[in-house]
C-alpha cells in the first residue's frame, strides 16, 4: 500500500471492515448462552461447564499478545484472513463435537483466532486520514460492539429453533464468506518494519512502560468494560427471577434494545477528531456511573423498575463504546509502526477487566443480590473516573 492509497478509505470499505469486526468478535460470545445444552450434549460435567466461557477469553488474550503484534510485521490482509480460514475450521469442530474434550479445543481455538477483529481494527486507521480517523474508527468499533452486544441473544433464538450446532455452522460459513470477501476488497498494506518475532514481543512491555497514554486509556478501558461485563452477566439473573419474570425470548429483546447504545461509537470518534477528547471521555465515564446509580437510587413498580435497566443498559453501552474508541484513537496517534502492538496491548489489558468484572458480578448477586450488583457495577466508572481527574492535575498529559 502506498503512503497515497493508506488516507483514502471509502466509505463502504470502513462498512465492510465494521460487519467483519462485528461478525468476528461475536463468535466470542456464542457459547455464553448455550452452556446447559453444550455441557449435556458433550458429556461435560456440570462444575466444569464454565471453562467453555473460560477457555474462549483465554484463547482471545492469547491471540491478543502474540498474534495481533504480527500486524507491525506480516502483510496485514494475509494475516486477517489465514486467522478467518481458521477460525471457519474451528467453528466447524465445535459444531461437530460429541466430546467435551473437543469441544474446549475447539473454543480456544475460537478465542486465539478472532483475534482476527484486532488485526482489521488497526487497518482502517491505516487507511484513514489524520483527521477523520476518530470517526473511522468508531464506526469500525461501532461494529464489533453490535456484534459483542448480539451474539447471546442471537444464540438463544438460533438454538431454540434449530438446536445448538446451528449457531456455528452458520457463524463457520459467514466466516468463510468474510475471509474470501476481505481477499477480493481490502487492499495489501505490508509494514515498514523488519523486526524479529522475539524482539517485537519483547518490545510490547517497553511500550507499556514508556507509553502513559496507552496505561491511562487501557485503565480507563479496563474499568468501563468490567461495569459493562458485570452488568451483562447478571442482568439476565435478575430478569428470569420472580422480580421481573422475562422467559428467554423476553431477555433476548432486552438485550437486543441494549444493542442502541453502540451508536455512541462514530459520535465519540468525530468529537474526538474535533479535539474534543478529554470531555467526552469525561461524559462516557459519567454515563456508566448514571447506568448504576439510577436504578439503585429510584425504585417503583415492576414496570417502572424494567424501563430503568433498559435505559441504563442502553446508557452503559454508550459509555463503553465511546471510551473504547476515544481510547483505541488515542494510541492510533503514536505511530503506525507500534500501532498493532498498542492495540494488542489495549484490547488484552481493558479484557482482563471485563474478566473480573463476570466473575465479580456472578459472586455478588449470589451473596449480596441485585443490589450489591449495582453496588460493585457502580465502583469499577467510579475508580475510572478518579483516574481520570488527574489529568488535570497532570495539564502535560496528552489528551
Amino acid at each position: 500500500m502506498s503512503h497515497q492509497e493508506e488516507h483514502t478509505i471509502s466509505a463502504g470499505t470502513v462498512w465492510l471492515l465494521a460487519t467483519a469486526a462485528g461478525l468476528i468478535v461475536a463468535n466470542l460470545y456464542y457459547a455464553q448462552p448455550l452452556v446447559g445444552p453444550i455441557s449435556r450434549a458433550t458429556g461435560l460435567d456440570p462444575g466444569a461447564a464454565g471453562l467453555i466461557v473460560t477457555l474462549t477469553q483465554i484463547g482471545y488474550c492469547l491471540g491478543l499478545l502474540f498474534i495481533v503484534p504480527l500486524g507491525d510485521l506480516l502483510e496485514n490482509r494475509k494475516l486477517a484472513v489465514s486467522l478467518l480460514i481458521a477460525t471457519a475450521l474451528s467453528l466447524v469442530a465445535a459444531a461437530a463435537s460429541s466430546s467435551a474434550t473437543l469441544f474446549l479445543s475447539a473454543a480456544f481455538a475460537i478465542g486465539l483466532t478472532a483475534t482476527a477483529a484486532q488485526v482489521l481494527v488497526p487497518i482502517a486507521a491505516h487507511m484513514s486520514a489524520p483527521e477523520r480517523r476518530g470517526q473511522t474508527v468508531g464506526t469500525v468499533m461501532s461494529g464489533l460492539l453490535l456484534g459483542i452486544m448480539l451474539a447471546r441473544p442471537v444464540a438463544s433464538l438460533v438454538t431454540d429453533v434449530f438446536g445448538w450446532h446451528a449457531i456455528f455452522i452458520i457463524s463457520a460459513v459467514l466466516t468463510a464468506i468474510l475471509a474470501f470477501v476481505l481477499t477480493r476488497q481490502l487492499p495489501q498494506r505490508q509494514p515498514q518494519g523488519a523486526m524479529k518475532y522475539t524482539k517485537l514481543l519483547a518490545s510490547m512491555w517497553d511500550l507499556l512502560k514508556t507509553t502513559p497514554v496507552l496505561r491511562r486509556r487501557a485503565a480507563y478501558q479496563a474499568c468501563i468494560f468490567g461495569a459493562f461485563s458485570l452488568f451483562w452477566t447478571t442482568v439476565p439473573l435478575i430478569l428470569a427471577s420472580p422480580a421481573y419474570g422475562l422467559s428467554q425470548t423476553g431477555i433476548a429483546i432486552f438485550a437486543l434494545v441494549g444493542v442502541a447504545g453502540a451508536v455512541a461509537s462514530p459520535f465519540a470518534g468525530r468529537r474526538a477528531d474535533q479535539g474534543k477528547t478529554r470531555s467526552t471521555t469525561g461524559m462516557a465515564m459519567i454515563a456508566a456511573m448514571l447506568a448504576f446509580a439510577v436504578p439503585l437510587l429510584l425504585h417503583g413498580s415492576r414496570d417502572f423498575e424494567l424501563g430503568l435497566l433498559v435505559v441504563a443498559a442502553v446508557v452503559l453501552d454508550m459509555g463503553a463504546s465511546a471510551n473504547l474508541v476515544l481510547g483505541q484513537r488515542a494510541i492510533f496517534q503514536l505511530g503506525a509502526e507500534v500501532r498493532s502492538r498498542l492495540n494488542g496491548l489495549y484490547i488484552s489489558i481493558f479484557f482482563l477487566g471485563g474478566a473480573a468484572g463476570s466473575s465479580l458480578g456472578g459472586w455478588m448477586f449470589a451473596n449480596h443480590g441485585w443490589h450489591g450488583v449495582l453496588v460493585a457495577g457502580l465502583m469499577f466508572p467510579a475508580v475510572a473516573f478518579a483516574i481520570y481527574l488527574t489529568e488535570f492535575a497532570e495539564q502535560r498529559v496528552p489528551a
